[in-house]
């Protein structure tokens, strides 16, 4: 029997035994791997199986026995299976429309594992689950046939913390340039794929757009050891922005927003994270705080919003956003007067 045969045997007899079982037991269910050899060298392969399935995420363990039980060993059952999550027939829906969809998307890492997963939630399902009609537009790079293939090679290093070797084609700069990578994770915003990592090369955090890299190669060394460790604080929203005002290009600053209308009944949505509460003053409408990162982003937002949305402060933003409405008045203006002639 082979090694991964064995080792499936080996997860199957654990996981359906009801009490412990013992090193005599196993040896007895496995002659021609266990059997047949020394005491020390059935050990000791054994103890790398074991050490395998470990690896794998089985918490397997040894018991003494008492009274009630004997000795030999048992897997945890709370540590090894998942609650039931009691999904309704519209939640599952949901899920599995959203995960149809990214699936379709051509270009999705752990593409295999998210089709296994959809494919027990339509087992389970039964006829309860409707057929998704869902569209997503995840932009031009995803069209480029190497795409899909690097995010996965890219998702299996992030969960392996395995380096990588990437020729990187910055739009700053017209050479490829080689980098080493710790992939911390990957990120998706409006179409694009992000990697964040550190880079060997600028001896710091850094950001790369998947679709701008060249070539890739994952470190093959040593597979099931680490090469580096995520530090504990790290965010990847820290690193890649999801609203514009979320770019650090400045310093940080709180700014305040007065909202009246729909833009106030949305505000937790419209500014995430944001510290929301009612107007104070004989004002109407509700009082947003958020740390700023770009100012512009964020007044280019709250302008689109219209009057219902005005910067407070701090004085800096107020005199930016009357600056930006100037030179629109103004462009606008000039534009009417060459039409009028």
């Amino acid at each position: 029997m082979d090694r991964t045969e064995r080792l499936l045997d080996l997860v199957a007899l654990l996981l359906d035994a009801r009490e412990p079982i013992s090193w005599a037991e196993l040896r007895e269910h496995f002659p021609a791997d266990y059997g047949g050899i020394s005491d020390d060298a059935a050990e000791r392969k054994f103890e790398r199986d074991k050490a395998e399935l470990l690896e794998l995420g089985l918490p397997l363990t040894y018991i003494q026995g008492d009274d009630d039980r004997k000795d030999g060993y048992i897997v945890d059952r709370s540590a090894y299976y998942l609650p039931e999550a009691d999904l309704t027939k519209e939640e599952l829906a949901v899920l599995y429309a959203a995960g149809s969809a990214a699936l379709a998307s051509g270009a999705f890492p752990g593409s295999d594992d998210l089709a296994h997963a959809l494919r027990k939630i339509g087992f389970f399902a039964g006829d309860a689950l409707p057929s998704p009609r869902v569209r997503m537009e995840l932009g031009a790079a995803q069209g480029d046939p190497e795409l899909s293939a690097r995010l996965e090679q890219l998702w299996e290093a992030c969960a392996a913390h395995k380096w990588v070797q990437i020729a990187y084609a910055s739009p700053k700069r017209p050479e490829v340039i080689e980098r080493k990578v710790d992939p911390y994770g990957l990120a998706l915003r409006r179409g694009v794929w992000t990697l964040v990592g550190y880079c060997h090369l600028r001896q710091g955090l850094r950001t790369f757009h998947v679709h701008r890299i060249r070539e890739l190669k994952v470190n093959t060394a040593r597979p099931r050891t680490p090469d580096f460790e995520v530090p504990a604080d790290f965010s990847l929203d820290a690193h890649v922005a999801y609203y514009p005002w979320q770019h650090r290009f400045h310093a940080p600053m709180e700014v305040t927003l007065l909202l009246k209308g729909d833009p106030a009944q949305r505000a937790a949505s419209l500014f995430p994270g944001a510290s929301v509460e009612p107007a104070t003053e004989g004002a109407q409408g509700v009082r947003a705080r958020l740390g700023v990162t770009y100012l512009d982003g964020l007044l280019r937002f709250c302008m689109a919003l219209g009057p219902d949305c005005r910067v407070e402060g701090p004085e800096a933003a107020v005199t930016r956003v009357r600056e930006m409405a100037t030179r629109i008045h103004e462009r606008h203006a000039s534009t009417e007067e060459k039409v009028s002639a």
